[in-house]
């Protein structure tokens, strides 16, 4: 299996075989301008049909089944993935969506059509077809999975050969390609075939095992008993296995991968009540929470007290920071906590726009030693630089071992904040124009534009920003007290309404 990577050079990939996409890209038509774009890829507008909402960004191709992610949308996408791999291996896995079989069989087509060598892993989460992809030596890999979106919709996850999501420069290329129908069919002796591969969990897991800032015979010495919801997604596969390999005493929910959500699938307070009452039942030391795809991580107390997204990255760079300093980067939405933490050990914080992606690469540009999302995406670069909620079980298990404390009392050493996130359905209103009045009423607050707008006082904060995932704008505020944080928010309610 080849291991040769693709290079840029010049705004162009060059390809070390066969040359066909900088070929492909040379050809495009030179007056391109924004009505090239595909009316595809916008978000589903006031009067559009719901065709016209697919949402594509470096979070991936998403959308609903049937409705706006379609047979014929999938191989199109799949096709030009394809051919901006060059052909090459390609690695595909799945969450554990109803939908997942049949998107998988047209990725498989789509793919091996255009002479690529599929390996598949099976039903196995993000992260883990992101190690894959570096691990086998891949040009690529396609993780099938709509993440914390609702049952109906399913998404391509686009990953390039460093294991990590398309860079908005690569995903620019990759469109261009979709754009202009640039796809490049393999003809019937060039066809490339399916194999499988049975390994992708035990790479991962044994990834985590040798993180240095775990003691697994330490924590399997404190026989943790910890409850997991894997809300019937990939989790069910990975989570259970590694809380039992670092000696946990597990009690799981929804453990079975068979893709019909007991809950809403996002991992948030409002979602966690029976995990909660499952902890108290048990007497469990700590519950933990994934999404369907297990990129995030939410955390109950042993109180059977939720404790929120926020607290997971939080607890996490606390843990990293008490060994080993250096930067830390995170997105714009993130709590305040994680500033905090970082004057804490005389370290710099960083921040990017949302998506992944934008994380991952400001990490690797700055040697970051953690980072992540607010929304329990936990980013740490001797696994993988991508979210992993696996990764994120194993350093908060460390976290509470070495405080030696209830879980409940060790994280009072966490600076709190009060965090409030609600989100506006698109359909009846312009976004772009609410905005740009926000903007010029408020010229005198400090005023951060790096991912949409955002508002910051000195104990608080409140952004605003149109989601990569959802038809929703997303409204997020932060303060130190619940009065704060409800005058902050009402003071900005008028624009909605």
């Amino acid at each position: 299996m080849s291991k040769k990577k693709l290079t840029k050079e010049a705004g162009i990939i060059k390809l070390p075989t066969r040359g066909r996409l900088k070929k492909i890209l040379e050809q495009k038509p030179h007056n391109k301008n924004a009505n090239n774009k595909v009316k595809i890829s916008s978000v589903k507008k006031h009067g559009e049909s719901k065709k016209d909402s697919l949402m594509v960004s470096v979070s991936g191709i998403r959308g609903i089944i049937g409705e706006s992610l379609t047979p014929d949308i999938i191989t199109q996408y799949t096709a030009a993935f394809a051919t901006w791999t060059n052909g090459g291996t390609i690695i595909v896995g799945r969450d554990s969506r109803v939908s997942g079989e049949m998107v998988k069989a047209l990725v498989h087509g789509s793919l091996t059509a255009c002479g690529c060598k599929v390996i598949d892993i099976g039903i196995a989460s993000t992260p883990t077809v992101e190690i894959a992809v570096k691990h086998l030596g891949a040009r690529g890999g396609v993780a099938i999975t709509a993440s914390h979106n609702p049952i109906q919709w399913n998404a391509l996850k686009l990953i390039g050969p460093e294991g990590k999501f398309l860079s908005s420069d690569h995903l620019e290329e990759y469109l261009d390609i979709f754009r202009f129908g640039k796809i490049e069919w393999a003809s019937w002796d060039r066809l490339g075939k399916v194999t499988f591969y049975d390994h992708a969990i035990t790479d991962h897991i044994t990834k985590i095992l040798s993180l240095p800032y775990l003691n697994p015979e330490a924590l399997r010495s404190r026989r943790f008993k910890v409850v997991v919801d894997c809300v019937n997604g990939a989790g069910g596969l990975i989570v259970p296995r590694l809380l039992t390999e670092l000696g946990c005493e597990v009690i799981t929910l929804n453990e079975e991968p068979h893709g019909i959500f007991p809950r809403n699938p996002e991992p948030t307070i409002e979602n966690l009540k029976l995990l909660g009452e499952a902890v108290v039942k048990h007497g469990a030391d700590i519950g933990f929470a994934v999404d369907p795809d297990v990129d995030r991580l939410a955390l109950v107390s042993e109180k059977g007290i939720p404790i929120g997204e926020e607290w997971t990255l939080a607890i996490a760079t606390e843990l990293v920071l008490s060994k080993r300093k250096g930067p830390v980067v995170v997105n714009a939405s993130t709590t305040m906590a994680i500033d905090d933490i970082c004057r804490k050990y005389q370290v710099e914080c960083f921040r990017t726009k949302i998506g992944e992606i934008n994380v991952s690469t400001k990490m690797e540009e700055l040697n970051a030693v953690i980072g992540g999302e607010g929304n329990g995406g936990v980013i740490l670069p001797e696994t993988h630089l991508g979210r992993d909620a696996s990764t994120g079980v194993a350093l908060i298990l460390q976290f509470l071992h070495d405080s030696g404390k209830p879980f409940s009392e060790s994280i009072r050493s966490i600076p709190a904040y009060i965090m409030k996130k609600d989100k506006i359905e698109l359909q009846d209103i312009d976004a772009d124009k609410v905005l740009t009045q926000i903007k010029s009423d408020n010229k005198k607050l400090k005023t951060d534009t790096i991912d949409g707008l955002k508002f910051i006082k000195e104990d608080s904060w409140i952004h605003f920003r149109k989601s990569n995932t959802e038809p929703i704008l997303r409204i997020i505020a932060e303060a130190k007290t619940q009065k704060e944080l409800d005058e902050l928010i009402k003071s900005f309610t008028s624009y909605f309404h």
